[in-house]
């Protein structure tokens, strides 16, 4: 847990630093999951997709690639951890939708807000969004708190 404030308030809000979505930065992702779909570790070429190909991307009408949303679950994750430690590992609970794309070279910050604790846990909204405060993905998550409460 973050030391600073070792017990979470309601009203608490945690932000992660902005995060430039590079066309780089989502085809790690992309080959990242490629490769793990291959039984003998090599790197397989998967048919196209929206965050992959803009030909394909453009025929889906999107105006290019799109980050892969569990880019931005992946963002919100990184914060709890980075706020909770070890007990958002062993037994947090983080669910979340995606409301709008992501394309190449926006910006995406990551936030949580603590809305309630008690019995034990700290209940958090959570979201990452643009600067301009438009929400590309929302959700919620549960975080035990060490030695309980």
């Amino acid at each position: 847990m973050d030391q600073s404030n070792p017990t979470p308030a309601v009203g608490d809000h945690y932000s992660s630093q902005p995060i430039m979505m590079t066309r780089e930065r989502m085809r790690w992702y992309c080959d990242a999951l490629e490769t793990a779909a291959s039984p003998s570790g090599e790197f397989i070429v998967a048919d196209p997709t929206i965050h992959s190909d803009d030909a394909y991307a453009w025929a889906q009408g999107l105006s290019g690639i799109i980050a892969d949303g569990m880019l931005s679950t992946n963002y919100i994750s990184s914060l709890l951890y980075r706020h909770f430690g070890l007990p958002y590992l062993a037994g947090g609970e983080l669910v979340t939708k995606y409301i709008r794309p992501v394309y190449e070279d926006e910006i995406v910050q990551a936030h949580g807000q603590v809305v309630a604790v008690a019995a034990g846990r700290v209940e958090l909204k959570v979201w990452a969004d643009l600067p301009q405060g438009q929400p590309v993905t929302v959700g919620t998550a549960s975080v035990p708190l060490e030695g309980g409460l």
